[in-house]
């Protein structure tokens, strides 16, 4: 673990400095080294005391006040979510030292509806109420070590201001799992309020990579992420009697397995494609066959062309199971899509 925020915070501050001498290098290694253990602090506060996306309160609070005492000049409560209701807690701090380019650092501040079994002593036990039930809430995802990462970064470029020239611009971004964050800053003038950034910066821990690596490369690397919600309308009905019914349940589940040929016979071998089913929820008793059925899934690519290929293939798919089962075209309602500038949430209803 603290390779990995050496490394992370070394690659950022290196990114931001241009070019640091071999001698220069090793200093700020050691300097990092020494906030190791505060560091372990942080990330073990914010991996037990996860918040769901949009209720990123506390965590929004910390990272703002950190960078406050750092010398930035913070703007928290920052973004403009389409749902009035919907309070942003992003975070935009800015930080210029002289003249040279505009760097954005970011990182997300959400957590997962995921409940920790990790045994962990600093394990998460948090738990919320949703109208689906009562979920626990867990760092699943890395954002409490990017986090951790990104305020030491802050922390070495504050310090360190000698060595780099230019605005430093750190991004908290919230609700990232649920896709609205980013659409709610720049909905609230991120681009035209703070300065506009010649570089951006993020970054990902990976399992996949040794403890100490840092992996780049040029080009994409990672994928674009669509959320995608369908509703399968059937006919409900008696258990007993599904002769009269359209088992929405049946539909689905069709559904579910044709999605994977998608990949398999329509998509590049070469090119990597991911559809994956990662919520299936029909029904409320044993005997009885419901009038819907509703999917949630996720779907990566890598470029806008084979977005819109397989996002189209799983309307196309989603529409003809349904006319195959004899789903009457009135029932069924036509494709509805939510854009943000970076990914989209798709509905499907049938």
């Amino acid at each position: 673990m603290k390779r990995l925020w050496t490394s992370g915070i070394f690659m950022a501050v290196a990114v931001v400095a241009s070019a640091l001498p071999a001698s220069a290098q090793s200093d700020l290694d050691q300097k990092i080294d020494s906030n190791i253990a505060d560091w372990v602090g942080t990330y073990k506060h914010f991996h037990a005391n996860p918040e769901l996306s949009t209720q990123e309160k506390d965590t929004s609070e910390l990272v703002a006040s950190t960078l406050r005492k750092l010398g930035y000049d913070v703007t928290d409560h920052f973004g403009q979510y389409e749902e009035a209701n919907l309070v942003s807690y992003g975070v935009v701090a800015v930080l210029k030292n002289g003249p040279g380019p505009t760097v954005y650092v970011r990182t997300e501040l959400d957590a997962l509806p995921v409940k920790e079994n990790t045994g962990l002593p600093y394990a998460s036990k948090v738990m919320v109420k949703r109208a689906d039930g009562e979920v626990g809430v867990m760092h699943a995802c890395g954002h409490d070590l990017h986090m951790t990462v990104f305020l030491g970064t802050a922390k070495m470029l504050a310090e360190e201001k000698s060595r780099w020239s230019g605005t430093v611009v750190l991004i908290g971004q919230p609700a990232e799992e649920t896709i609205g964050g980013a659409a709610a800053m720049l909905r609230a003038g991120l681009f035209t309020k703070f300065p506009k950034p010649d570089y951006v910066l993020a970054l990902h821990d990976s399992p996949i990579l040794p403890a100490g690596e840092v992996a780049w490369r040029e080009g994409p690397m990672l994928a674009g992420a669509d959320s995608v919600d369908i509703t399968i309308r059937g006919f409900g009905g008696h258990g007993a009697a599904p002769n009269m019914t359209k088992d929405p349940i049946l539909i689905a589940s069709e559904l579910v397995v044709f999605l994977q040929t998608i990949v398999s016979r329509e998509e590049d071998p070469l090119q990597p494609t991911v559809v994956t089913v990662g919520s299936f929820h029909a029904g409320t008793k044993h005997n009885i066959i419901p009038d819907e059925a509703h999917l949630q899934l996720t779907v990566r690519t890598m470029t806008p062309e084979q977005r819109e290929k397989t996002l189209a293939a799983i309307a196309r798919a989603t529409n003809g199971i349904a006319a195959a089962a004899g789903v009457p075209a009135n029932a069924r309602r036509s494709s509805k899509f939510r854009k943000t500038r970076c990914r989209r949430r798709s509905t499907i209803r049938h």
